[in-house]
C-alpha cells in the first residue's frame, strides 16, 4: 500500500475491447473505481474482476460523470485515467516513489501523455508528449463541468512526472468517425446553452485552417499517414461542431 492512499478512477462505456489492458495498470493503487453509463457488452464483468468498485450513472456529459466519479473515491488523492489510456511500468514506479514520501510536495501532478493512433505511437509534435493534469487531491481540485473537453481545475502550483502513459485513441476510421460525431454533438450543445453565434464566413476558411494548423504547424506531417487522418479528423470536427450548432437553431428557429 501506498503511504498516501491513491483512488484509481474511470468511466466506462462498453469499454470491454480495452478495459483489462487499463486496468492491469491500476492493481497497485489502493483501490479502482469505476462509474459506468449502461454498459451493454462485458465491461462490468471485467472491471469486477480487477476488483473494481463499479457504480453506475446516466450519462450526461464527461464533467458531471467525472465529477461523480470522484465523489464515489474512497481517498482524498485520484488518479483519473480513461479507460483507453494505459500507463507504462515507469510512471507506475515514478508515482510510487513520489508517495512514498512522508509529505507529497505537491497538490496535483502532471503525467505525459502519448497519443497513439490507428496503432502508431506519435514520435513528432506536440502529441508525442502532452501534459494532463490527472492527479489531484480532491480537498483542492476537481473536475470542470464541462459536457465535453472536461479538464481538472487547480490554482497553485503542480509537479510533472517524468514519463508517460499510453492514449489508445483509434483503432479504425469507424471508431474516429463515432468519436468526431459524440464529441462535435456535445460541444455544440454547450455552444447552443451560450447562445454562441455562428459566423459564415469564418466557418468556410475554418477546415483548411484548422487542417493546416494540425499537419503543419503542429507537426503531424512527420507522423505518416497516421498523422495526416489525424489532423484530418481534427479540422472536420472544427466545423462539424458548428454545423450541428446551426441545425440545433433552425430546429428552434433561431436563425
Amino acid at each position: 500500500m501506498n503511504k498516501h492512499q491513491i483512488s484509481a478512477a474511470l468511466i466506462t462505456f462498453n469499454e470491454e475491447s480495452n478495459i483489462a489492458r487499463t486496468l492491469e495498470k491500476l492493481t497497485w493503487c489502493d483501490e479502482i473505481i469505476v462509474v459506468d453509463s449502461h454498459s451493454t457488452d462485458k465491461t462490468v464483468e471485467i472491471c469486477s474482476s480487477f476488483g473494481a468498485k463499479v457504480f453506475t450513472k446516466k450519462f450526461n456529459g464527461y464533467g458531471e460523470q467525472k465529477r461523480y466519479l470522484v465523489e464515489q473515491c474512497s481517498f482524498d488523492w485520484v488518479l483519473s485515467i480513461d479507460a483507453d489510456e494505459v500507463l507504462t511500468d515507469e510512471l507506475i514506479e515514478e508515482i510510487k516513489s513520489e508517495f512514498s514520501k512522508e509529505i507529497v510536495p505537491y497538490k496535483a501532478y502532471f503525467l505525459n501523455r502519448k497519443h497513439v493512433y490507428l496503432g502508431k505511437i506519435f514520435k513528432y509534435g506536440y502529441l508525442r508528449n502532452t501534459p494532463v493534469l490527472r492527479l489531484f487531491n480532491r480537498k483542492t481540485a476537481n473536475f470542470s463541468n464541462k459536457k465535453v473537453h472536461e479538464t481538472v481545475e487547480f490554482k497553485g502550483k503542480k509537479g510533472r512526472f517524468k514519463n508517460v502513459f499510453f492514449h489508445y485513441t483509434a483503432n479504425t476510421v469507424e471508431q474516429i468517425n463515432y468519436k468526431k460525431n459524440r464529441y462535435a454533438t456535445l460541444v455544440s450543445e454547450e455552444y447552443f446553452k451560450k447562445k454562441k453565434r455562428v459566423n459564415l464566413l469564418i466557418l468556410i476558411f475554418k477546415y483548411p485552417l484548422a487542417f493546416i494548423k494540425e499537419y503543419f504547424i503542429r507537426g503531424n506531417v512527420f507522423n505518416g499517414y497516421e498523422g495526416y487522418v489525424w489532423s484530418t479528423y481534427i479540422a472536420e470536427y472544427s466545423v462539424l461542431k458548428y454545423l450541428k450548432l446551426i441545425e440545433k437553431k433552425r430546429k428552434k428557429k433561431l436563425i
